[in-house]
């Protein structure tokens, strides 16, 4: 909706005036963590320093926005990156009004503290919006459309967005609608602030006379100045007026407009705040031994002040309540420890924790500190997923479970309650095996431990009794005697015990184990194609659960072999539980499996069976991504054996990211994509796309890989033509 449509280069948008501006740039999730302890939401766990400020260079928006002459209707400013995700590139948009406002600073910037953007951070263009959530400054910025209506883009619609409190995760799950409703949309940053010193678990020593400075930060958004900043000792009944440092405004008191980085510094014209700014305020030591907790408010200049409690939703976005640090007096009798709300990621610490572990229920508007003591058992959980049907009242006995143990009629019971999941059985993930093996008893553990919060939701249709145990006789999946000279280990309802041999590292992130058996003689048991479950208790005391697929051969004597990928901590990026166990396990340790489990299998002659139908098989597609190759490469190395034509896409980031290389490049029809390949690269590079797979053939199209890339391949499957029921299979 332009009169003149633009094609713009970098150089090209050099010749226009250059700008530089100081502007602090949020994320919406900043301090979610805090929310997600709560509830968890769907969103990790930032701490409280989701944010960071810096010098931008670039084209204000209102230049180019001038030339290109919006015609009459257009409101909104579309924006769209080079960066392909699952569910497209990603793209948002913002009224029409503020990008064309130059008071506001909606700029193009190519240079970020005096450097061309680093790939990071939007390398070569992005834009940057002050004064709003971070996801709306597009980075790797392709192009901009002007438009009557907000953006369309998926990550515009279901992300970024406040919905009402009462959206539980399993609610937005089912009801998308929730996601379209634009008034949920967030837009400008919230008044917010946070107490940076003292630091977490920081000891502070009390002496007479002495004062401790406390210091910390606070924003907001829409350009609005922070008007003050309030400190409290005794949990908001009075308030100290701490003193705050505007560090934009050294750069509104340079004058003549001087060149900075290639840019003018216009601030001195400027009346908006794009900046944080740092309170600080001294208080007495003795001050603090009196007290059982500090809290921080901020109130803009147009008097929007800080809340004191929550605001908990879905996607865990613009936490702003008050922040608040505990203090605990050390056994010296001289010191105090103070404990902020969370620690970042999934990194066990804070107050928050603490109190939700002791039973206290922190929306009680104390912070949990008057509901702690006269916490219920069933308080305690009242945040945990509803798996249960209110009005389901029937009394199951342990004896009525058992006799459901079948294909076409499979029960079973978590946490005293029975579910019939036998409508579900075609439709589960982990094929209906794993269900039918697990029906009949108490499958308590393993399914906590397995699913996620949207998958115990689903239990609430499946729920049909209330489990009456007998005490004497308790129905289990767990434990049960085993023979130690038996020929095949393995058992599919019991957990068995296996030891490390081995452990080498294959890479930066992938090690290679291998698991003694129980004597020199006997084999695993997991069929080529299938897999099995590890099981390990967690630093924290949780049983996680996981599954893998051996690389070594089905019929090897005496030991198997796992090559695992360790999703290590990064950043914000928290570890992943397993791999944080793995991580510690060293030869002579032990951990728990189970098996085999999966719906596909290999068979001799040539044959394959999935889902109870055999099939002879002529050619295979098979698209592995990262470690989802050590589920292809034994079906791969059995096809290969048996003459079976196979088209193979290994797609990595980069090339030290191949795993089993040495063992899959002898294969024919092997290809491998990198998305971030090397300058002498010269194979395929890129996302995975319809013409790396090809169209549809009378054979299987296998695939194992992360979720979003599977993602890619159903759609791209569905438009090659491939029978998504019975051609195309996720190991």
């Amino acid at each position: 909706m332009v009169e003149t449509p633009l094609t713009l280069t970098l150089a090209e948008l050099l010749t226009y005036s250059q700008v530089t501006l100081p502007i602090t740039l949020v994320c919406a999730g900043n301090r979610r963590k805090e929310q997600n302890v709560v509830r968890k939401g769907n969103g990790f766990n930032w701490g409280s320093a989701g944010l960071s400020t810096a010098l931008f260079t670039g084209v204000l928006m209102n230049e180019v926005l001038k030339i290109a002459k919006p015609k009459h209707g257009a409101q909104y400013m579309c924006m769209e990156g080079a960066d392909k995700l699952p569910n497209g590139y990603y793209g948002t948009s913002i009224r029409l009004s503020i990008a064309m406002n130059p008071a506001m600073g909606v700029m193009l910037a190519y240079k970020m503290n005096g450097e061309p953007l680093a790939p990071d951070h939007g390398r070569p263009l992005r834009v940057v919006i002050p004064g709003q959530i971070g996801g709306r400054s597009v980075k790797w910025l392709k192009r901009i459309m002007i438009t009557d209506k907000p953006s369309d883009n998926w990550y515009h619609i279901f992300d970024n967005r406040v919905l009402p409190t009462m959206i539980t995760p399993e609610i937005a799950a089912e009801q998308k609608r929730w996601y379209n409703d634009e008034r949920y949309a967030l837009y400008n940053l919230n008044v917010q602030s946070a107490i940076c010193y003292p630091a977490h678990e920081e000891i502070v020593k009390v002496e007479e006379g002495k004062s401790y400075r406390v210091r910390g930060y606070a924003y907001n958004g829409g350009g609005v100045r922070i008007g003050r900043v309030e400190v409290s000792l005794d949990q908001g009944y009075t308030w100290k007026l701490a003193i705050i440092e505007y560090t934009e405004d050294q750069y509104r008191n340079a004058v003549h407009y001087p060149q900075l980085y290639g840019g003018t510094l216009d601030m001195a014209a400027r009346e908006h705040s794009f900046c944080w700014c740092f309170w600080t305020i001294e208080i007495p030591t003795m001050e603090l031994f009196a007290a059982k907790d500090i809290v921080v408010r901020a109130m803009d200049e147009s008097m929007n002040v800080q809340p004191r409690d929550m605001y908990w939703n879905v996607l865990s976005m613009l936490n702003n309540c008050w922040h608040r640090l505990t203090i605990i007096k050390e056994q010296d009798g001289h010191s105090l420890k103070f404990d902020h709300p969370t620690v970042p990621a999934l990194t066990k610490g804070g107050w928050m924790e603490r109190v939700k572990e002791q039973g206290g229920e922190l929306t009680d508007g104390f912070w949990g500190t008057r509901s702690l003591v006269a916490a219920s058992p069933e308080e305690k959980s009242s945040l945990a997923v509803k798996m249960i049907d209110d009005h389901v009242t029937r009394i199951i006995t342990e004896e009525e479970l058992s006799e459901h143990n079948k294909d076409g009629d499979a029960w079973f019971a978590v946490n005293g309650h029975v579910y019939d999941a036998t409508e579900y059985l075609k439709d589960h993930p982990g094929g209906s095996e794993s269900i039918i093996l697990a029906s009949g008893a108490d499958a308590s553990d393993d399914f906590m431990a397995i699913h996620s919060d949207i998958a115990k939701a689903m239990l609430v249709k499946y729920h049909i009794g209330i489990l009456k145990t007998n005490p004497s006789k308790k129905i289990v999946l767990d434990e049960a005697s085993t023979d130690p000279q038996q020929d095949i280990f393995l058992d599919q309802k019991r957990w068995s015990k296996i030891t490390l041999k081995t452990k080498t590292v294959l890479n930066h992130d992938s090690v290679r184990l291998t698991f003694a058996l129980n004597h020199c003689q006997q084999k695993l048991g997991v069929p080529t194609g299938k897999y099995l479950y590890l099981r390990c208790i967690s630093s924290s005391g949780e049983k996680v659960v996981r599954a893998y697929t051996p690389i070594s051969e089905a019929d090897q004597m005496g030991e198997f072999d796992l090559v695992v990928k360790l999703y290590r901590s990064c950043g914000e990026r928290p570890a992943g539980k397993m791999s944080a166990c793995i991580d510690l396990l060293n030869p002579g340790d032990t951990i728990e499996c189970k098996g085999p489990f999966g719906d596909f299998e290999c068979q001799a002659g040539g044959l394959f069976a999935t889902k109870n139908v055999i099939r002879r098989v002529n050619k295979f597609t098979m698209i592995a991504g990262g470690s989802g190759i050590t589920a292809i490469y034994p079906i791969l190395r059995f096809a290969q054996r048996e003459s079976i034509k196979c088209h193979v896409i290994d797609c990595n980031n980069t090339e030290e990211d191949i795993l089993l290389r040495q063992e899959i490049d002898g294969f024919n029809g092997l290809h491998h994509c990198l998305l971030r390949p090397s300058d002498g690269w010269t194979g395929h590079s890129g996302y995975i796309s319809q013409a790396l797979v090809g169209n549809a053939h009378d054979g299987y199209l296998l695939c194992c890989g992360p979720t979003g890339m599977m993602n890619s391949v159903r759609k791209i499957a569905e438009i090659g033509g491939w029978d998504m029921e019975k051609q195309v299979i996720f190991l």
